[in-house]
């Protein structure tokens, strides 16, 4: 199936006739920031408790795998989320107490201790309580979040503390809307200064998720567009090879650092459970099905005591998915500034990915680092073309045969956001401005046109 093909089979689907709205549409804020739900409220609705009792009944294969690590003494890298998680869903009163004690003497991970004070709070001793308390009231506390980690975390500190703190609560929900997604994420995103990569994604989905489930807000309605877009963006922001660890194999994310210190498990791990996170999100809608079908492949099944917990909460193998090859293989994100590109769903197919200011190239098993700005060769992938912005400024675009003998054209490294005048053979000039990233998309060019930009006067 080729580019075209593919577009006009997504597109086909409902909610992805949605990506052609104005990028700039967005929505108003929450009517208030008070928290009305009751615990456990985090992650764990009515209907996610039910199913994970359900898979420990019914022995699952995720269970099974939870449990022998967790009797065999396993090392868990996260042992409070483990240890809480086990509880939530066995109802043992040892791992229960397990993950109490990490949070009251050894924890600081904010994340961690707000999950063991939200799931194991019948449980939890006042002595223990007067331990976990003051580190969730600094997190609430703290100044507006820098980051998607930082705002995670002050979120689920937040909820955690809202029935014996409401007013603490609400002013740290209000300053996480108003302080930081607003005003730092959302610009970030429109100004491709704030890239969402893939093992940061988990962040960003765990704070949705705290968010939309206790404030009965849907943090994407900040910027629509792009988050209908992004569960396709974060899958084609993989290279195509899986990594053989000893657990069990893994899709390795589009990493800028990768050239430094090779593939990262930890950021593969997140970048997971990131998309097992966007199918619990919205489980009806055709992209996040797309994602069901990506993740639900035992052959990457996490089995190791980090990601197993992660598997263990957030999987549904009952939920049906459709097949990743609906995904173009050539995906713009025009709002982030963001492009990826490959030849096929293969694993050995050839990988462009145009990312954090920097253009790489996977072929043959390897990834390379490519100078956008300097002049090379045209990155002729079949379903697209890549060109590279040039002191002349002038392209050639493939010859092709059959009986679509057209190009899509990807012109990267230009100046972001500026006017280029495009002028293409046998058609009249234009004007277009490249994104946020330098990226200007030519679609559907002749086969064999010459194109050539300017900058108008």
């Amino acid at each position: 199936m080729n580019r075209r093909a593919a577009c006009k089979a997504l597109l086909s689907l409902p909610a992805i006739r949605l990506l052609a709205q104005d990028p700039t549409q967005t929505a108003p804020g929450p009517d208030g920031y008070k928290v009305y739900t009751e615990s456990p409220r985090l992650f764990m609705p009515p209907a996610r408790v039910r199913l994970l009792r359900r898979e420990k009944e019914r022995r699952s294969l995720r269970w099974e795998q939870f449990e022998l690590l967790w009797n065999g003494n396993a090392s868990f890298p996260e042992l409070g989320f483990a240890a809480a998680l086990h509880y939530q869903i066995s109802q043992n009163i040892d791992a229960g107490k397990r993950a109490v004690l990490w949070g009251a003497e050894q924890g600081e991970d904010v994340r961690q201790i707000a999950l063991i004070y939200d799931w194991c709070g019948s449980i939890i001793t006042p002595p223990e309580r007067a331990k976990i308390i003051p580190k969730l009231q600094k997190a609430a506390g703290g100044p507006t979040p820098k980051t998607l980690v930082e705002a995670r975390n002050k979120t689920l500190a937040a909820i955690v503390l809202s029935e014996s703190q409401p007013a603490v609560a609400e002013r740290a929900l209000k300053d996480i809307y108003e302080n930081y997604w607003m005003k730092v994420f959302i610009p970030g995103i429109r100004s491709a200064k704030g890239r969402v990569g893939n093992a940061d994604a988990n962040a960003m989905m765990e704070l949705m998720h705290a968010y939309r489930d206790n404030v009965n807000y849907d943090l994407r309605e900040a910027l629509p567009k792009w988050f209908r877009d992004y569960p396709m963006i974060h899958i084609m922001a993989h290279y195509p090879a899986p990594w053989p660890a000893e657990a069990n194999e893994y899709r390795v994310p589009a990493d800028p650092e990768i050239l430094k210190s090779g593939p990262d498990l930890r950021k593969a791990t997140l970048s997971r459970a990131a998309e097992l996170a966007i199918v619990a999100y919205d489980t009806n809608a055709p992209e996040t099905q797309v994602v069901q079908g990506f993740v639900m492949n035992d052959r990457f099944l996490m089995r190791d005591g980090y990601g197993i917990p992660y598997e263990m909460m957030w999987a549904n193998p009952y939920q049906p998915g459709l097949s990743h090859y609906h995904i173009p293989p050539a995906l713009h994100d025009e709002i982030g500034g963001e492009l990826f590109v490959r030849s096929s769903w293969e694993d050995d197919a050839t990988w462009v990915g145009y990312f954090d200011g920097q253009l790489q190239l996977f072929n043959e098993g390897s990834v390379a680092r490519v100078d956008p700005k300097i002049s090379h060769e045209p990155l002729d992938l079949e379903e697209a073309t890549v060109f590279f912005a040039r002191d002349a400024k002038k392209f050639q675009v493939p010859e092709r045969t059959g009986e679509d003998a057209v190009d899509d054209v990807f012109i990267v490294g230009l100046d972001a956001g500026k006017a280029y005048l495009i002028e293409v053979d046998l058609e009249e000039m234009r004007e277009d401005k490249a994104d946020p990233g330098g990226i200007l998309f030519l679609p559907g060019l002749p086969a064999g046109a010459s194109v050539t930009l300017s900058v108008p006067a």
